[in-house]
């Protein structure tokens, strides 16, 4: 069997979402997963509509979650030479033929095809037939060129999620194949392309099926077989409407910018129509050893954020504390602060009460910036009480005698306060973390303090 070959041809029309990049992620598996090779290809005829800045999110986005290509990215603009030649072939095989009827025209074709209930379609008008008298051509018009379709038989291919399909050859007419300016339409762009990259697997949205046939002819026209089709379902957002721009799908550099993790993203878009037994947390590795085509979900597949931030949790109490200490550092010079090293035991102190990096850079931040994050008015009236006023004082005190500033030192310290004062821990940790965090929730107060900086902590303390 040929090496597998798959390809992700996206059109930057439009910024990426997430359901668009799982049209990238489950080629990019195949490709990995068979030692075969992936192709980015940008569908950019649209010239329009178009732009750069959607080129670039799709770079970015792809190279944030890590699904590397082999070859690319091609840009379709690129590639007219290629495409203008392989039309002259076709049209000197007579596989093509001009079309001068206009736009006026066929809507008026239209028109009386859907008044007498018929499915509209080109009628073939200019289409050479033996024995066919074809009307004059119009002076000055600028004809597209069709396709000359199959009329009898069927298009039967095997789909790797929707199983057999079949489509009558009279279900479809003529395809525009050129514009009358002569550059090329995607249905046949499309097959140049996946001819001339030698694409074995075509994995795909579902908004795609009605191209498959047509695009099956053309290849056939061209003496080449069609590579395997494999047709995903939509995915919906969290409104059960389909995932677009339109309604609201973010780019997906934002879910990087919002501080989720990439190998968490491709867990959970991994399992947004491919499952593998019940298992919802694995590693890249894992997925690219398990993943293949015959567990493809034929459902719509509903996005999800509070289910994604579970997985992003969950990946990120999973990840070493260096590691994660690298994304916050990064996270910090964008709010213009520094870690130290005490960096990486932040994180490890704090990630289990995190979902994202942002809100773990949210909690090391407090450690090195200068202001404080002000308790709730609330929190203040309840912890920071007078009666309380003369520990935190003492507290205060015997902190700054301290030689060693650690976790054990400053425990014992705790306890001599509580014990001279006659608190129990919570009468006197809970204003300290208010006066100290900005918040009467922390972890171990010891290990907060050990953590921190002794000028910093004194400095809030003595704020009371």
């Amino acid at each position: 069997m040929s090496k597998t070959r798959t390809r992700f041809a996206p059109s930057p029309t439009g910024f990426i979402h997430l359901g668009n990049i799982r049209s990238a992620l489950y080629p990019w598996a195949f490709a990995r997963s068979t030692g075969g090779d992936f192709i980015l290809r940008i569908e950019d005829t649209d010239v329009e509509r178009s732009t750069q800045a959607a080129v670039d999110v799709i770079l970015e986005g792809m190279a944030w979650l890590g699904l590397d290509h082999d070859e690319g990215p091609y840009y379709q603009m690129q590639r007219m030479p290629r495409y203008k030649e392989v039309l002259a072939q076709m049209q000197a095989e007579g596989l093509v033929y001009p079309c001068y009827m206009s736009v006026e025209e066929l809507d008026a074709l239209r028109e009386r095809q859907m008044a007498a209930k018929q499915k509209p379609r080109y009628d073939g008008t200019w289409r050479p037939e033996p024995g066919k008298q074809l009307p004059p051509v119009p002076v000055g018009v600028q004809p597209v060129l069709r396709f000359r379709n199959p009329q009898t038989g069927t298009v039967v291919w095997d789909d790797k999620v929707k199983g057999r399909v079949e489509v009558a050859n009279e279900e479809l007419d003529d395809l525009v194949i050129a514009r009358p300016d002569g550059t090329p339409t995607y249905n046949f762009c499309v097959v140049v392309d996946d001819i001339d990259m030698n694409i074995t697997h075509v994995i795909r949205g579902d908004d795609h099926v009605n191209n498959t046939p047509r695009q099956i002819n053309i290849f056939r026209a061209l003496g080449k077989e069609p590579p395997v089709y494999a047709h995903l379902p939509t995915v919906l957002n969290e409104q059960g409407e389909k995932m677009s721009k339109r309604n609201g799908a973010k780019p997906v550099t934002q879910f990087r910018d919002e501080g989720f993790l990439p190998d968490a993203m491709v867990n959970y878009l991994a399992r947004l129509g491919w499952s593998h037994g019940d298992d919802e947390l694995f590693s890249r590795a894992q997925f690219l050893e398990w993943f293949d085509l015959d567990h493809l979900g034929r459902s719509a597949a509903q996005f999800d954020e509070t289910k994604l931030r579970w997985v992003n949790a969950q990946h990120l109490k999973a990840m070493s504390d260096d590691a994660l200490a690298v994304l916050v550092a990064e996270q910090l010079a964008k709010r213009a602060l520094s870690g130290d090293e005490h960096l990486p035991a932040i994180c490890g102190l704090f990630k289990d009460r995190c979902d994202t990096t942002v809100a773990l850079t949210d909690w090391s931040s407090r450690f090195y910036s200068d202001e404080l994050v002000q308790a709730s008015a609330e929190d203040r009236a309840q912890h920071l009480t007078a009666a309380v006023k003369p520990a935190i004082t003492l507290l205060a005190q015997k902190l700054e005698q301290l030689s060693t500033w650690d976790k054990a030192s400053i425990a014992a310290t705790i306890k001599e306060v509580l014990a001279a004062q006659s608190l129990k821990m919570p009468q006197l940790a809970m204003p300290v973390r208010v006066l100290v965090m900005g918040t009467p929730q922390t972890p171990s107060l010891d290990a907060v303090l050990a953590l921190a900086s002794k000028q910093k902590i004194l400095q809030r303390l003595k704020s009371v």
